[in-house]
Parts: structure tokens; C-alpha cells; sequence
């Protein structure tokens, strides 16, 4: 391969014009780089889910984006490499991999009901795309590029959240999204505000794991030192990843809350309250200590001791957890966004009762809609707005075990991480749990798998897949001595 690019370099400056030949060698050099460090593709992959939708292909019914082309990229260039230097394809298929099969295996089934072939082709390469880069990570990521790709993962995930702060303080967007006559709704690169903050969600738990690792590992330094006797100086080589997770948490942090999201809010909470108590038992006390304080906080809204419109933002909410006919309800603006949303989930009721077995098709609830609405409620919406709800109508009961089976595997796989972990890998790995938590939670009222986002959690089950991995681990002991030898 070296030998092909310093030819295609050579015939470039003989037959070429110098504006030709730079443009040839710079990409000769660029794929020399690509095949040699293919996890470029992946950092890429990474920057996309944001950021790739700026400039889509239009292709169907559907759109390419940079994060179909870099994820396509980043498996050619794996195989490429695999077969020039390995001589042979060997890949190592981690725990999920059968539930992903059967998952896949149900999906593929349910194709044969769809009404629309390209739509089904269209949710099905989502999902091809997470478990190719789940296999890709769990197959060549290490704690070196683990920490290279959380520290890419923060850059773009603060970069994302600036982008919904401007919009919120500058009123840079639609009025639809207009919040109290002086705030626009935060959106972010995604369009709608949903998508945007359950984007930065899957970020967040992630980032306060890296914070807690971090500081949890200096404090170890601290009382070492402590106990020796010596001065108390500390170094550590991980703080470009500690500043980085600091300073991107603050900023999403404050952009879930600009995006007026419900569904984002439980989310993120969910998703650090499970970060936290699952490290250790003070930490679990605490957690629940700091619950019943906020429950406190939130039952004091009667009182105004919190803000009107905070307040009533999450005063309905439990109104989404009921069930009812949206048919005999009368609308007003009061209650619009619920009813709306139950008549999306009556509607994939009545798809999975009518295809029970392997439901209407993957990614075909748009598609079948029309068949199945309710008085009033033409627009599909583009999903159920309930995921759960949605995969069910599409690929029936034998699609929604599977996928259940998926996630209750990728919890499970999380939990034995955390639990095999010593650490500052145990608190990343809980952050991805707590990552697998904001998602399932917000999933329960929205559709998390759109604008690349399926790639961004394949991307953490495969770096739960390496935490698992005993070579990763190394004990608390061990991290101590590692620091103090760097602090010396």
C-alpha cells in the first residue's frame, strides 16, 4: 500500500499540473493516513451526528449525510486494512452481537408486510450502521483511543450546545419556538428541539463520569501523598479530558434546559442519578438524598418557590403516563401537545393489533399512517413519539422482545462493566449507563434513533464492550501508582 501511494505520488508530479498533482498527492497522503489510522473515521463519524445533516445527498426517500459516508469509510478501510496487513478477515464478535442478530433477523422479517420498500431499507441501515460501528469499536479501541474519542465526543457535544445557547438568548429561529416573548426554543443543528437535547443527553452522563474518574483518581493521589508525607502536588496526564468534560457539561447542561424539552429534563436526570448511586453506597445515599430534596423543591411550586413556568412545564406531565381515547377529548391549546401525541400512539396501537405477529414494517408507521389515523390528526409526525410504541407497530410483538432483549443485554453487559471495573474506568462506565438510562427514558415520549444519533450509541455500547475487557482494567492501587510515578 505504501509502495502504491508513493507511485500514484511519483506519476502525479510527472504527468500533472502542480495544481492537479497537489490535489492528488494530499489525497493519496490522506487515504495513506485513513488506512493506516483508520479510527480517524470514527472521530469523524462522531463530528458528523451533529453536524453531517448540514449538506445532505438526497437519495429516495431518504438523505445521506457525512455520517452514512464516514461510517461506510471506517468499515471499508477497517476490511482494506484487515486483508493488506492481517492477510485475513478476523473479526471478534462481542456479547450483544446475537441480540443484535435477532433483532435484525425480526426487523428484516418484518419487511415482508412493509408498504414501502424504502422506507424500510431506510430504518434498516440505521440500525446495520450502529451494530457495524458497536463490532468496529469493541474490535480495535483501547483506553488511549476510548479517552481520544470521549475527549471528540465533549468537543462536539459543547460545540452543539453553544449553537442552541446563541439560538435561546439571540432569538435565532423560527416563532414557533418563540418561549415568553423573549427566548427562542433551543434546536440546535436538528431542526426541532427534541432530537437536539436528547442528542446532548446521550453526552451528558458520559461527560460527569469522566469528571467523576478524574477527580476520584486525584483525590487517591491526594491521600497517598497525604499519608507519605510529601508534598501535596498533583499530575495528571488525563486533564485535557477532564477540561474538556467539564466545560462541555456545563454548556449542554444549560442548553437541555434552553430547549424546553420534558422529555430531555427526565431524560438527564435519570441518566445522572444513575451515574451517580450506582459507583458506590455513599454515593447511592446521597442520591437519594438529593431526590427527596428536589421532590421537596418541585412540591413547593404551590408555594412559588421555584419558577411559574418551570413549574408548570412538568405540572402535566404525569398526564403522559395515562391512557385514554383521544377521540371523545376536546382540544384547546392547553392540552394540544398531549393529545396530539396519544393520537400518534393510539394509532400504532391499532397498527400492532392489526399485524400483531411482525407489525406493518420497519420504518413504515409513516408510511402506513394514513390507514390508521384519527379524526383530526392527518400528520404522521414521522413517528410515534413513543419508541417503544413505535418499534411495536412497525415489527409486532416478535421485533419488540427482540428489542427489548437488545437493551436489557446492554444493561446487563453495562452493570457487569461497573462491576469489573476499577477505577476511573468503573465511573466512565457508569456514565454509559446512565447514557443507555437518559435514552430509554426520553424514548418512552420521542424517537432518539434520527439524525445519526443510532451511530453515537453504537459508539458507547462498543466502548462498554472494552471496558468489560480485563485487559482494560487496572485497580485503584495501580492508577495510584501510575499517577504518583508521573507526579514524581
Amino acid at each position: 500500500m505504501l509502495a502504491f501511494a508513493v507511485l500514484t505520488i511519483a506519476l502525479a508530479l510527472i504527468a500533472l499540473p502542480m495544481t492537479s498533482a497537489v490535489a492528488v498527492i494530499g489525497g493519496a497522503l490522506i487515504a495513506l493516513a485513513l488506512l493506516r489510522w483508520h479510527a480517524i473515521a470514527l472521530y469523524l463519524a462522531i463530528v458528523a451526528v451533529p453536524f453531517g445533516s448540514w449538506f445532505p445527498i438526497s437519495i429516495g426517500v431518504g438523505n445521506l449525510t457525512a455520517v452514512d459516508f464516514a461510517v461506510a469509510l471506517l468499515i471499508v478501510l477497517w476490511l482494506a486494512r484487515m486483508i493488506a496487513v492481517e492477510r485475513g478477515i478476523a473479526i471478534r464478535f462481542p456479547p450483544l452481537s446475537f441480540p443484535f442478530a435477532l433483532f435484525l433477523f425480526a426487523a428484516l422479517v418484518s419487511i415482508t408486510g412493509a408498504l414501502s420498500l424504502q422506507f424500510a431499507l431506510k430504518e434498516l441501515t440505521k440500525w446495520i450502521e450502529m451494530f457495524a460501528v458497536y463490532v468496529y469499536v469493541a474490535n480495535n479501541f483501547d483506553a488511549a483511543k476510548i479517552k481520544r474519542a470521549l475527549a471528540v465526543m465533549f468537543i462536539a457535544g459543547g460545540a452543539e450546545a453553544a449553537i442552541g445557547i446563541y439560538q435561546f438568548l439571540f432569538r435565532w429561529g423560527p416563532e414557533g419556538f418563540l418561549l415568553f416573548g423573549n427566548y427562542i426554543r433551543a434546536f440546535g443543528t436538528f431542526e426541532q428541539p427534541n432530537p437536539f437535547a436528547g442528542y446532548l443527553a446521550l453526552i451528558i452522563p458520559v461527560a460527569l463520569g469522566v469528571v467523576i474518574a478524574v477527580f476520584s483518581m486525584q483525590f487517591s493521589v491526594f491521600r497517598r501523598r497525604a499519608r507519605e508525607k510529601t508534598e501535596h502536588w498533583i499530575l495528571n496526564t488525563e486533564y485535557w479530558l477532564l477540561i474538556t468534560a467539564c466545560v462541555s457539561l456545563a454548556a449542554m447542561l444549560a442548553a437541555v434546559v434552553m430547549s424546553w424539552s420534558r422529555g430531555a429534563w427526565l431524560g438527564v436526570a435519570a441518566g445522572l442519578l444513575v451515574t451517580v448511586i450506582v459507583q458506590s453506597r455513599r454515593a447511592f445515599v446521597l442520591a437519594i438524598i438529593a431526590a427527596f430534596v428536589f421532590t421537596f423543591v418541585v412540591l413547593l411550586s404551590s408555594i412559588n418557590l421555584i419558577p411559574d413556568a418551570i413549574a408548570a412545564r412538568f405540572s402535566g406531565i404525569a398526564d403522559y403516563f395515562g391512557v385514554f381515547d383521544v377521540r371523545g377529548v376536546r382540544v384547546d391549546d392547553a392540552n394540544y401537545a398531549l393529545v396530539e401525541r396519544m393520537a400518534h400512539w393510539q394509532a400504532a396501537w391499532e397498527m400492532l393489533l392489526a399485524r400483531p405477529a411482525f407489525g406493518v414494517g420497519i420504518g413504515n408507521y409513516a408510511a402506513t399512517y394514513p390507514a390508521y389515523a384519527l379524526p383530526r390528526w392527518d400528520d404522521p409526525l414521522g413517528h410515534a413519539h413513543n419508541y417503544y410504541l413505535n418499534i411495536a407497530a412497525e415489527t409486532g410483538f416478535v421485533g419488540l422482545i427482540t428489542y427489548l432483549w437488545l437493551w436489557l443485554a446492554a444493561f446487563w453487559q453495562s452493570w457487569r462493566a461497573i462491576r469489573g471495573a476499577r477505577g476511573e474506568w468503573q465511573s466512565i462506565a457508569a456514565g454509559f449507563l446512565g447514557m443507555l438510562v437518559a435514552l430509554s427514558a426520553h424514548n418512552v415520549f420521542d424517537n432518539l434513533f434520527v439524525h445519526g444519533m443510532a451511530v453515537q450509541v453504537g459508539i458507547g455500547l462498543g466502548m462498554i464492550a472494552v471496558i468489560s475487557n480485563d485487559k482494560l482494567q487496572m485497580t485503584n492501587e495501580q492508577t495510584v501508582k501510575r499517577n504518583l510515578s508521573f507526579a514524581h
